[in-house]
This record gives C-alpha cells, sequence and structure tokens, in this order.
C-alpha cells in the first residue's frame, strides 16, 4: 500500500536532533513561552519576511486572534462582514464566526480554487470590512488583485496560510507577508507540520502583534495584570522546539514537492482525469496534489484496490454542513462542483520513484 504521506518515517530523519534538544529543553525547567518558542517566532518572521511573528495553540485560534485583536483595536465591529472563499476548510469560516463577525461565502475560480477577485469586488457591500484569502492547497490566492481591491475600498486582507508554508509570488515575497496579518497551522501533516497541534500569527502591525500576544495568554501584560479577556493558546514549548528543527528543511522540501508535481502533470494522460493548474512558479508549493474525477466513489475504489491510499480535501463544502445550516439557501454551483469531484493523491517528500510511477501507471490506467 503507498501511504498517503507516512509521518512517522517522514519524522525519523530528524529523531536525532529532537531527541538531543528535548534532553535540553527537559532540564531548562522552563516549559511555557520559553526560549524555544521566542526562537521559533524570530525564526519564522524572518523567514516569511514580516517583523512579527506571535506563536499561537493552533491555525484556528490564529485566525480569531487576528479578528479579534482588529476589533479589540477598532479596526473591525462586531457584525462586520469578511469575505471568505466558498469552498475552504470549515475552520477559515468558523473563525469569523466564533470572533463576532459575518461570513460571506464567495465562489472561487474554478482553475485555481481559490477565492475570485472578481466576485469579491461583484459582491462588496458598505459591511465589507475584510478578506480572508485562504491559499488552498498551497496555492497562493491572486493577492495582487485582492491587495488592490481592498485598498480601493479601504478593507483588511488577512491570509489563512495553514496550506501554504513556503509559497512566494513572482516578486520573492513568501505567504504571510501579503498581508495585513496571515495565520498558519503547524498541523502534522502540514508542509510545516509539528508533533500536535500548533499555529501562529504574522504581520507587520505592531499593534496586533502586541494585543495578540497578550491574547493568546489570558489577555496578560504582566504576570496576574490583564488588561484584555484573552484566551488560552499559546504555542507549546516542545512544538516549538521541533519547528525550529524542521524549518531548516522546508525549502528542500517544497522543492521536491514541486518537481513531484511537475513529473505528475507531464506524465499523467487522462482525459477522465482533470489535473490541477500549476504555473510552474514558487506560489504553489503543493500541500496537496488534488485531481478532479466525475465518479469520484468509483475513482478512489479503483486507487484503493490498486494499494494507492486517497484522501478527500474535503467532501462536504461548508454551507452543506450541519454546524453551518444556516447558509444551506446559498447558491454555490463552482463550489459545490469542486467538493463533489476533488481527490487528493499521495505527493510528499518522501515519495519513492517507483511510488511515483505507480501512481502514475495506475492514473493513466484507469
Amino acid at each position: 500500500m503507498i501511504k498517503f504521506f507516512d509521518l512517522k518515517a517522514y519524522n525519523a530523519q530528524f529523531k536525532s536532533e529532537f531527541e538531543s534538544s528535548f534532553s535540553k529543553f527537559l532540564d531548562s525547567g522552563r516549559y511555557i513561552l520559553g526560549e524555544n518558542v521566542s526562537s521559533f517566532e524570530k525564526n519564522f518572521s524572518d523567514y516569511c519576511g514580516t517583523n512579527y511573528c506571535v506563536g499561537i495553540g493552533n491555525g484556528l485560534d490564529a485566525l480569531i486572534l487576528i479578528f479579534k485583536g482588529y476589533i479589540h483595536l477598532g479596526k473591525l465591529s462586531p457584525g462586520d462582514e469578511v469575505m471568505v472563499p466558498a469552498n475552504t476548510f470549515i475552520a477559515s469560516i468558523l473563525a469569523i464566526i466564533h470572533s463576532g463577525l459575518t461570513p460571506v461565502f464567495i465562489e472561487p475560480d474554478r482553475q485555481s480554487y481559490n477565492i475570485s477577485p472578481d466576485n469579491i469586488a461583484n459582491a462588496i457591500t458598505s459591511k465589507t470590512k475584510a478578506i480572508l484569502a485562504v491559499h488552498l492547497y498551497g496555492q497562493l490566492a491572486d493577492m495582487d488583485a485582492i491587495n488592490a481591491t481592498a485598498k480601493a475600498f479601504d478593507l483588511l486582507v488577512i491570509e489563512d496560510a495553514a496550506q501554504a508554508h513556503g509559497a512566494k509570488d513572482n516578486a520573492g515575497n513568501y505567504a504571510g507577508s501579503l498581508s495585513d496579518a496571515a495565520a498558519f497551522s503547524f498541523y502534522p501533516s502540514k508542509n510545516l507540520g509539528a508533533l500536535g497541534d500548533g499555529g501562529c500569527i504574522t504581520t507587520n502591525d505592531e499593534d496586533l502583534s502586541r494585543v495578540t500576544q497578550k491574547m493568546r495568554n489570558y489577555g496578560t501584560s504582566s504576570k496576574y495584570i490583564n488588561d484584555l479577556k484573552g484566551q488560552n493558546t499559546r504555542l507549546d514549548e516542545v512544538q516549538a522546539l521541533f519547528l525550529n528543527i524542521k524549518l531548516k528543511q522546508l525549502d528542500e522540501d517544497n522543492r521536491k514537492r514541486c518537481e513531484i508535481a511537475k513529473y505528475y502533470l507531464k506524465e499523467v494522460i487522462n482525459p477522465k482525469i482533470e489535473l490541477p493548474y500549476y504555473t510552474g512558479d514558487h506560489d504553489h508549493v503543493f500541500h496537496q496534489f488534488v485531481v478532479r474525477v466525475d465518479n469520484r466513489e468509483k475513482f478512489v475504489e479503483y486507487l484503493k484496490l490498486k494499494g494507492i491510499e486517497t484522501l478527500i480535501h474535503y467532501p462536504v463544502a461548508p454551507h452543506h454542513q450541519k454546524a453551518l445550516s444556516e447558509y444551506e439557501h446559498l447558491h454555490l454551483p463552482i463550489t459545490d462542483e469542486i467538493h463533489k469531484t476533488v481527490v487528493s493523491i499521495p505527493l510528499n517528500p518522501i515519495l519513492s520513484e517507483e511510488e511515483m510511477n505507480k501512481i502514475i501507471e495506475c492514473l493513466n490506467a484507469y
């Protein structure tokens, strides 16, 4: 069986350095918001090209704290509308709702799967105050067009960069530095993944950095002094330690992902399978390699019988989820089509040439 992503095998390469670093951490006696978190915040902000990075407990909380931070700073108000791609993972939408804001579902560009700048422009109202651009599957949204629209209408732009660690635009600017603020997830299967939950905020906004640092730690400015109604969502020291080790290899891992993607795109020739859009540039880091087929169940079962594990990102569109039943009435045909036909096939830095060739052979024979 070709696993979708064998995390145990992938993380084994970091075991020796992690165990050595963990021993030093254990002896330090400082287990929350210590040297490892501070070091990772500095390293990751340098990597992304931002002035600030704030370590958070997970990607969802990172988004929530960005929105709540801007409400505290007076740049957003409860009830304001935030545009969000309709085909995103539900966390993007939950963050808006949990922050007391109103999500506005925007149809994506059918080719890239990312939020459509044209659809954004056509849906702006007097209540629109922000755009949440999700870099889905590791491909940058059209940030030049999104930022131009935002500037014209005085809107905040926030990146959900949970799947795009290391992606960069044609000018060499990295995901996380292309907006007012960005949220990352370090869920274990991400291109930069921890050994559990983790996340962060990157920004050049000093005020937002200061506020979110307080918010992640009960709203404290110093021990037992609470300035804000905060929460407990701090990046864990152990996760930061591991992320610091893996960050050094992120660009190389992304290079391997892109090379595999190019190989697939060149060698897979089957009119029944729609391959992902890719310019060949660095704006896509292939967190997922997503194909589309008409009869998904048949396709997934076929690959299973051939010994190839697949996943579906994501089988049910957010507006059809029971948790968001108040949005069930929305007419979103492009989103519905995407969610009914997408399948993710194995693509990761430890995929062997033999495994790649078997996947290509099976795809071509379908």
